[in-house]
Order: C-alpha cells, then structure tokens, then sequence
C-alpha cells in the first residue's frame, strides 16, 4: 500500500502500460483518474481498479485538446478534492525519416506526446504546490536518450520529454514536487497484435515478436507492461523522494550496448 490516500491521474490509461499501471496503483491504494479515448475499455479498467478497493473514475479525453485536459483535472479535484501523482502516458508512435515525415504527422506526434505532457503538468502544479508535494512521472522511451532509424518524429518527440522533465525537476525541486521519466524500450502491449499495427498485413504473433527481439535486446526479449509498471510505482512512491530529473531506463539493456 505504497501509495495508499495518494490520487492519481493516468492519461492513456486504458491498454499497455496505462492500464498495468493504473492496475499496480490501485494495488499499491491509490485513488485513480484513468483518461483515455475508447470508452469501452476505460469503464472495463475502472471496474477493475474498483475490485481492488480503491476509487476510480475513468473520463473519456483526447490529451490533445485543451478542453479535454482541463475537463481531466477538474473532475481529479472534485472527485478526490488534491492531485498527489500525474503520470503522462499517452503518447502515440510515429515513423519516417526528416523527409519522408508530413505535416499532419508531426503536428499530431508534437501535439500528444510533448504538448500535452507541458499542458497537463501546468494545469496539475498549481495543486501540488498548494498540497506542498506532489509527483510527476512522464512516459519518456529509451529514444529520449538515443536515437534509432526511420522514428525521426517520435525521437524527436520524446527526446523533447526527456529535457522537459528534467527542466521541470529543477523549477519545482524547491517546492516538494518531483518531477521524473520511465523510459521503456521496447515493449510487448496489446496493441502490437492488432491488425496492420507492423508494416504488411495480418497480425504480429508473439513468437515472431520475442524472436525478432532476442536478436538485438541483450535480455532476449521485449518487456511487459507490468514490469515499466512497476518502475513508475516506485517513482511515484515515498520511496523515490530524494530521486527528481532522473530518466529511469527500463530497455533490457538495450541502450547499455
């Protein structure tokens, strides 16, 4: 119960890594805001969190709408009255070179995955500042600290996170609030099996998946949502409270080679 009479707001917290975390936070006793656009798995993730003796309150919101961000913190205030914990988890992924990359492409990977991680952090700090404490946790990637091939927007995207958590540490570390980064490699989430997810046709199996990443991550295999769950749990917790501006990899060691 780590985080036991602590709120949270999650956003993308319907599938992946939001929902195994909004999961271990209700494990760990915290109160849940869970965002997300697909209303059918919100409410399945809600009765989850529920059934683990917590409150939770999903709340259907596209993060790249202001409207939709302000509508998420009211409803965290006046359901749970203080904001202990934010985790930006929504995020989307984006391929293409310099060249190759469109307008609408980048506008979109800017929008959700940096625009709304500043918008929802501005609009959390306020309360957290009034609480005294408060802890932010960004939803980063190993790309934040390297780069890779044909990504170039969702690097650049979450290279941006990665300096925009550690600028925020230190403008906040004055005033009790941590502000810290999950960065996942690659990692094994639901939507990877849909249809057309990958190039070509038809869906990826898990066997295709696990041989092709035991060629490249020294562990052998891509990781579980639970286990970047985890790494956000203990950002979050009392136990990270001298731990801010800190990128936590969490890649299988990846970016170790």
């Amino acid at each position: 119960m780590r985080l036991k009479n602590k709120t949270a707001i999650i956003t993308g917290g319907t599938s992946g890594i939001g929902k195994a975390t909004a999961l271990r936070f209700a494990e760990e006793g915290a109160d849940l805001i869970v965002t997300g656009r697909r209303i059918s798995l919100g409410k399945a993730v809600e009765a989850e969190c529920r059934s683990k003796g917590v409150r939770c309150v999903f709340v259907e919101a596209d993060h790249s709408k202001v409207e939709d961000c302000l509508r998420v913190v009211e409803a965290a205030m006046m359901e749970f009255n203080r904001i202990d914990i934010l985790f930006n988890n929504a995020g989307i992924v984006t391929s293409g070179t310099a060249e190759t990359t469109d307008e609408e492409t980048w506008k979109n990977t800017m929008d959700i995955n940096i625009t709304a991680v500043w918008r929802m952090s501005k609009l959390v700090l306020p309360y957290m500042r009034k609480q005294g404490k408060g802890a932010i946790i960004n939803n980063g990637s190993d790309w934040s600290l390297v780069a890779g091939k044909n990504a170039f927007p969702y690097i650049m995207s979450k290279g941006a996170v990665g300096m925009m958590t550690k600028a925020m540490a230190l403008d906040y570390a004055r005033e009790g609030i941590r502000v810290n980064a999950v960065c996942p490699g690659d990692t094994f989430v639901d939507r990877w099996m849909e249809k057309g997810y990958f190039e070509g046709s038809g869906a990826v199996s898990v066997e295709e998946a696990m041989k092709e990443s035991s060629a490249y991550i020294p562990m052998g295999r891509f990781g579980k949502p639970e286990e970047i769950a985890n790494a956000v749990v203990f950002l979050a917790s009392d136990e990270a409270s001298f731990v801010t501006g800190h990128l936590l990899l969490v890649d299988g060691g990846n970016t170790a080679q």
